[in-house]
């Protein structure tokens, strides 16, 4: 009860803030109309929702049905289950999500997560879980940013589907080299050494790991591992945004 109640109180607030200063499109950037809406509807058509056939592992869309992986999970060992992704990393996603990230339009993960909780929130309560978990950024970054945007993502998401968010949990404990230097097992290791729990729950068994972007699967997968090292049983990933399948 007490979740739902600060949900309320949440919105009311941002219902005023909306009046007192109106908010933009996070594709257009013009002033959403009607007042109460998160994006344009107009512009909302442009953004590619992922939909069937998706991977069955990490949730990108397939081109083929008779598909049931993508060319980067295939044949690749992932400890997590399995993973949903909103829309397609096109340039609609790419500027939603970089005008979060490095401009500081936190709206814009506002939006992003009340479509999450509209179009994957069936699926994600499905397994029910016990604790929504952000991938965190290093100190260093979040200090420079001022926030860390899957926590953003994460905290709008439980909000919306009343699942309690840990952002103690999984932190950051190092940087990592450039993964581009990397191969798949390179930046697998390299991304072990960066994560570490810091407070963990025995309760919390099912668990929703949330990303901004999903790449080549080496954070998520690297994050994963220590949870499940913690003591989580299933661990599910949940993003934003993931790029096409090869």
């Amino acid at each position: 009860m007490m979740g739902g109640r600060t949900a309320k109180r949440g919105r009311a607030w941002r219902f005023l803030l909306d009046i007192l200063y109106p908010r933009k499109c996070p594709v257009c950037d013009r002033i959403i109309m009607p007042k109460g809406a998160l994006i344009c509807p107009p512009c909302r058509g442009r953004i590619s929702f992922i939909r069937e056939p998706r991977c069955k592992k990490c949730g990108k869309a397939l081109m083929f049905e008779e598909k049931e992986y993508c060319e980067n999970c295939n044949g690749q060992e992932r400890r997590f289950m399995y993973g949903l992704a909103l829309m397609e990393y096109d340039s609609v996603a790419r500027k939603i999500l970089a005008d979060l990230k490095y401009h500081g339009k936190r709206d814009n993960a506002d939006y992003v997560a009340a479509e999450m909780a509209l179009r994957l929130g069936d699926e994600i309560r499905r397994v029910k879980p016990d604790v929504l978990i952000p991938v965190p950024v290093h100190p260093r970054r979040r200090r420079l940013r001022g926030f860390n945007q899957a926590e953003l993502l994460a905290k709008g998401l439980g909000e919306r589907m009343d699942i309690p968010v840990r952002t103690e949990a999984l932190i950051r404990v190092r940087n990592t080299r450039p993964q581009k230097e990397l191969g798949s097992l390179g930046r697998l290791n390299n991304l072990l050494e960066a994560f570490t729990v810091r407070r963990w729950d025995p309760r919390w068994k099912t668990v929703w790991l949330v990303d901004d972007i999903y790449t080549t699967g080496s954070t998520v997968e690297a994050c994963t591992r220590i949870l499940l090292t913690a003591g989580a049983k299933r661990v599910y990933v949940v993003c934003a945004a993931i790029g096409k399948d090869r």
